[in-house]
């Protein structure tokens, strides 16, 4: 290729712009999130981008591809379908030190950290820059997202996805920084101080995130910032509480828990679901929709001193399902929620959490952990062998918890390694989804033969399913939600949470919210657009 069809190429390809932040959580996911809806609602093409990221909290493509979860949130923002371009490295921690790599959403191996720092990493530039380079020539822009910071010194040299990431995408960067954590200006000014002058002027401006209060009293700081960094402060976002998207970060579960606590002091909620949250909690994301049932007070509990008298238990999904049972038992929740179920209870569990209410688990390849076998809860005549071949697919179907309710849609997606194998007995339990894998980019085709899954009790009470998402069905959650209700003597509710619909309104509201407080026309003069929209 010569020099001028270099050029031509190049000019050929979609702009780039990379949010990196001060540290982690300080809004890098939903602000590339909101970018994204903005330029999209504007007429662009528009993908998300995060070469490299690090969460138990995952999606599936449609294709049956793991990637993390907020670039499948991205993409909808972007109202596009998510491929493993969007994230083609991501690292699902399987112990303190080690992680099981996914790469292009396939399992690749588990790597100790300094053999994945030393060994792979270089290989992994190579993925990343051809990811990108396909998403650049299909889309108008691609928004990238950093991870945790840039100044992070004793990780430069292998960086693949902050300031080196960046040049290779030839992007200019936004540094976002969390005002609620305090000391803003210093993080800013410190983070610059730690970069090299070429990454320093990468950087074209800040974003200042989660700002509560007067603007104008901040005014004198943000004055100081630009004269003593000679960048412009491109926005402060105001604080937007109740915005209702997912997080990425299993840290965020606490601040859920205290807002819903300070909720429920103030409306009386009819039923009481208690969540354990496990160790290695993954997808929590599935319980999302049960925080803004208005009759539903959903919380978290670590310990038996937390139990309460819930009117449900749900096991939600585990990275490691058998050291999470282990610690299920040495904390004494596993026998309370023996107790629980023996006594009528209602108990569901979600992949790792549907593994545990079996008779035993076992692991001889030690594929999730050094432990080999464990009994289970006993709730259900099956047992789980782990294998070395990870599932990961996107089903639908019907689900139907006893033979007193009837079929409702169903649909979400699998990922997981455990096989459940069933014993004597298995005639006496039904099996509540109908499911068959999509096997195809649109929602209506799919393949054609439905296989049973999951497990009831004849009355529904208990339930497990290895369907991530379950509790995204509207109908379906409803008629669990009016099956709780019902054992108190309640009243049925109708479904009018429809958690999609309120999910697209969030979106929106986000990037209205970017429209107001960030300087939108100076981010497009940064892309290189000389205009808003096309």
């Amino acid at each position: 290729m010569t020099l001028n069809e270099q050029e031509a190429s190049n000019k050929a390809l979609g702009r780039t712009i990379m949010i990196q932040g001060t540290a982690s959580d300080v809004g890098k996911s939903l602000i590339t999130a909101a970018l994204c809806r903005v330029f999209t609602k504007d007429g662009w093409r528009v993908a998300p981008f995060k070469s490299q990221n690090m969460s138990l909290n995952s999606y599936v493509t449609w294709d049956g591809k793991e990637i993390g979860r907020a670039q499948g949130m991205q993409a909808d923002a972007c109202g596009i379908l998510a491929t493993t371009d969007m994230n083609p490295i991501l690292l699902k921690p399987t112990g303190e030190m080690s992680s099981q790599v996914v790469v292009h959403g396939k399992p690749l191996r588990d790597y100790h950290a300094v053999e994945y720092r030393e060994n792979y990493l270089p290989t992994a530039g190579g993925i990343v820059r051809e990811a990108l380079q396909r998403l650049r020539e299909a889309n108008d822009i691609v928004v990238l997202e950093g991870a945790g910071s840039p100044a992070e010194i004793n990780l430069k040299d292998r960086d693949i996805v902050n300031m080196r990431m960046a040049a290779w995408a030839d992007a200019p960067v936004i540094l976002a920084a969390d005002i609620d954590r305090g000391g803003v200006f210093a993080s800013i000014v410190g983070t610059l101080e730690l970069l090299e002058p070429s990454e320093r002027d990468r950087i074209c401006g800040f974003i200042i995130n989660k700002f509560r209060g007067d603007v104008s009293l901040l005014q004198p700081g943000l004055d100081w910032l630009e004269a003593r960094t000679g960048k412009p402060v491109i926005g402060v976002l105001s604080f937007m509480p109740g915005l209702e998207l997912e997080d990425e970060d299993s840290l965020s579960l606490s601040k859920q828990h205290a807002a819903v606590e300070i909720e429920a002091s103030n409306q009386k909620r009819e039923l009481d679901i208690a969540v354990i949250r496990l160790p290695r909690i993954s997808n929590f994301t599935d319980m999302d929709p049960l925080r803004f049932e208005t009759d539903v007070h959903l919380r978290y509990i670590e310990h038996a001193g937390q139990w309460g008298s819930p009117d449900a238990v749900i096991l939600p999904g585990s990275k490691n399902t058998i050291e999470d049972f282990v610690w299920l038992k040495e904390t004494g929740l596993a026998d309370l929620v023996q107790k629980h179920a023996a006594g009528g209870g209602a108990v569901a569990g979600i992949c790792g959490g549907y593994e545990m209410l079996g008779t035993r688990l076992y692991d001889p390849l030690h594929v999730e952990s050094s432990v080999e076998e464990t009994e289970g809860l006993g709730l259900f005549p099956f047992e789980v062998r782990f294998t070395a071949e990870k599932r990961t697919v996107r089903v639908s179907g019907t689900g139907q918890l006893s033979e007193t309710v009837s079929p409702v849609s169903v649909e979400g997606y699998e990922i997981h390694m455990g096989e459940v194998i069933w014993r004597m007995g298995e005639e006496s339990i039904q099996r509540p989804f109908q499911i068959k894998e999509q096997t195809s980019c649109s929602d209506l085709e799919a393949s054609s033969r439905y296989t049973a899954e999951g497990a009831s009790a004849n009355d529904g009470k208990q339930w497990g399913t290895f369907i991530h998402g379950i509790l995204h069905n509207d109908d379906f959650r409803r008629q669990w939600l009016n099956g709780l209700r019902e054992a108190k003597g309640l009243l049925s509710l109708p479904a009018d949470l429809r958690f999609h619909e309120r999910r697209e309104a969030a979106f929106d509201r986000l990037a209205e919210h970017a429209r107001r407080y960030l300087n939108i026309p100076l981010i497009y003069e940064l892309l290189g657009h000389p205009k808003e929209g096309t």
